[in-house]
Formats: C-alpha cells, structure tokens, sequence
C-alpha cells in the first residue's frame, strides 16, 4: 500500500488588525476546522490571512495598505506551522513607509522572497472561475503563482524577468520622447536579460502544462464533464525554435521600432496565455458557467499536487465556500477527487450549518462574527 504524503499544517494562527480581526489567537486543529458566518462577518478575510502566510500578500490582489484593518496603523500574521517541518512565522506591515517584515524562527528574512511558499497551502473559491473566464492575466498569475512557489529557479527568473521588462518599458518611452538612436540602442539593453529569463518562464510553463494536460482532462471528466477538455499553453515562441532564447532575442530586435510607438513591449511571455477548449471550443467564450468552474477546480487540484510534490507534503486546502455554485452530485466527485489528490489540513468557509458536505461534517467548527471567532 502507497504511504501517503505528511501533510502541511498550522497549529496557532495569530491576527492583529488584520481586515475586520482586531485580534485574533487560534488554534487549529490537524485536520483542520470549519468556520461559520454570514457575508461580511470574516470568513474569507480569515482564509486570507492563512493563505498570506504562503504568497506574502494577498490572494485577492488588495494592496497591504488596504489589508489594514480601519483605522490601524499596521497589521501583524503570526503562525506556528508544520510545513512540513515546525517552523514560527510572523509577517508585519507598517503604514508609515510602507514597510514589509517576515520573520522566521526569530530571524528577519532579509528577501521577502526567501520566505515565499513556506506555507504549502492552496484555496479553492468561486472566484476561480476568473482563471478560465477572466482575461489572459489571470491565468499567467495562476501559472506563475504555481511555478513559483515549487521551484526557486522559476521564482528567480520570473523576478529576473519583469525587472528587465520595467526597465525596457522605460527605454521605450523614452526614445519615443527623445527620438534619439542614443535611447533607441538603450531599449536593446534589456532585450538579452529579456531573452534569457523569459525563455526558461517558456520552458517552465511548457513542461508543466505538458506534464499536467492529460490529467487535467480526466480531472474534468471525474468531476463530471462531458465533453473532451483540453489545456495548452499558447506562446508566440515557436514550439520548434532550437533556442528559445534566441528566438525571443531575434523578435524583440525585429520588433524595437514597433515598440517604441507603442511604448510597451508587445512580445514574451508576459502576453502568453493558458488555453482551455471543451470539444474545440473555447472555455473562456463558450463555456457554460458550470463548465467554467469545473476546469478552474481541476486546475487547483493540479496546482495542488505541484506543491505537493515540490514541498513532500500535501498542502493546507483553504476551502471558500467552493460548493456554493455546484450541485450535490457534483460537489461528492469534487471532494472525492480530493481525497484521491490527498487533502491535507482543510479549513472549510461556509454561511451555514446546512452547506457543511457529509463528508467535512466531522471537522470542529468555529463561529465567526464581526470579526470575532467562537
């Protein structure tokens, strides 16, 4: 019989001014808890704070500053944590200046980046469905959320990456100010950092949509799909370039003067996209709103098994009320395709008693109001 993997977990989470939680001391059990409340009580706002232990930031994209509970002049997480060795993790942010500070075991971590990830942890929610509906920027987060948090090498370039681009940027528009071959050899500058990072972003993302798409496709059909799904990664790269940097290098230079009217650069990865089709047609234009969300649940379950795999333990599942849009039958082979997955630590939002799953049923539950859990 196959060992399953350790699994990450939180002992004790702890809030301070953080969204509507003045404060905050929990402990958490490890298999997890349920939390109960109305809209607007704190439910995700607590889920959150869990995930911002992973992605140092907010998974809904909020600025720090807008983190901050009303008028507090900072916010303080602090976790004890299994990830899945013991480990003390506390984040501050500050209003005055702006200022960011991880701390872990009681050191400063001098990179913000070197703390990214420390908590394995993936979130399920409705809003998902921006993954497979929204733009194409939703599902570059998305892959690079996944890559960076299971390989430092992906982490690295990425950062690499869009320094270069920003400063490319800025050569742009300023050989458009200036009209000068001076700023115009400028932009040239960046396209070689460009080329070198963008191309292992490329081969990342390949290699990973590569090794994942046949699942994905059975992900779907198990959750209960009909159609054939299919996931590929579109990238104007040519797929038989022997040297993908090399081929970015030659477009960027091909395109400089294009550029600069338009002062952005137009081609890399930054504009590449993650393509779902049912039966050959676009999810993202046609899919129904149920299909929609079946794809984006099965790209969490991948997105899960990454971390697992990169970290050697399943991650804690943030569950924000990700039943709410999906029938009874639908939501057994979801929590079923979980288990088969290997649910870790699982925190679970719901607005009611009634919309716990049987099969969650046995976890404790807390009571969330304005802030206060009980």
């Amino acid at each position: 019989m196959q060992q399953r993997p350790e699994r990450a977990s939180i002992a004790s989470l702890s809030l301070t001014d953080f969204r509507n939680f003045e404060r905050l001391e929990l402990d958490i059990p490890e298999t997890g808890f349920v939390v109960v409340g109305e809209n607007g009580q704190g439910k995700t706002n607590l889920l959150e704070a869990v995930y911002y232990l992973s992605l140092l930031r907010s998974v809904r994209g909020a600025r720090d500053v807008d983190v901050l509970r009303f008028g507090a002049d900072s916010f303080f997480v602090r976790a004890s944590l299994c990830a899945p060795e013991a480990r003390e993790l506390s984040i501050g942010f500050e209003r005055v200046g702006r200022r960011k500070r991880v701390r872990r075991d009681g050191a400063v971590v001098e990179r913000l980046s070197d703390a990214l990830g420390t908590l394995p942890a993936v979130m399920f929610s409705p809003a998902d469905v921006d993954i497979v509906a929204g733009g194409a920027a939703e599902r570059r987060r998305f892959l690079d959320i996944v890559l960076a948090l299971s390989s430092r090498g992906y982490l690295h370039a990425l950062q690499q990456y869009r320094g270069a681009l920003e400063r490319r940027n800025a050569a742009l528009r300023e050989a458009a100010r200036s009209g000068t071959p001076e700023h115009l050899s400028a932009v040239g500058v960046w396209e070689g950092p460009l080329a070198e990072h963008g191309a292992r972003l490329v081969r990342a993302r390949r290699a990973w949509v590569a090794q994942v798409s046949e699942r994905y496709a059975e992900r779907c059909v198990a959750i209960g799909e009909r159609g054939a799904p299919t996931l590929r990664y579109d990238t104007a790269v040519p797929a038989n370039a022997e040297s993908v940097e090399h081929a970015i290098t030659q477009v960027l230079a091909s395109r400089r003067q294009s550029d600069v009217r338009y002062g952005l650069t137009q081609f890399g990865p930054h504009r590449d996209d993650l393509t779902m089709q049912l039966d050959g047609r676009e999810l993202r234009t046609f899919g129904s709103a149920g299909q929609q969300r079946t794809a984006a649940i099965a790209l969490r379950t991948l997105e899960a098994e990454t971390l697992r795999d990169a970290h050697g333990a399943s991650p804690v599942f943030l569950l924000d009320d990700p039943f709410a849009e999906l029938d009874e039958r639908r939501a057994a082979r979801v929590l079923s395709l979980l288990n088969e997955v290997g649910v870790g630590q699982t925190i679970l939002a719901v607005p009611r008693d009634s919309d716990i799953p049987a099969q969650l049923t046995a976890l404790s539950r807390r009571r969330v109001v304005s802030g206060r859990v009980s």
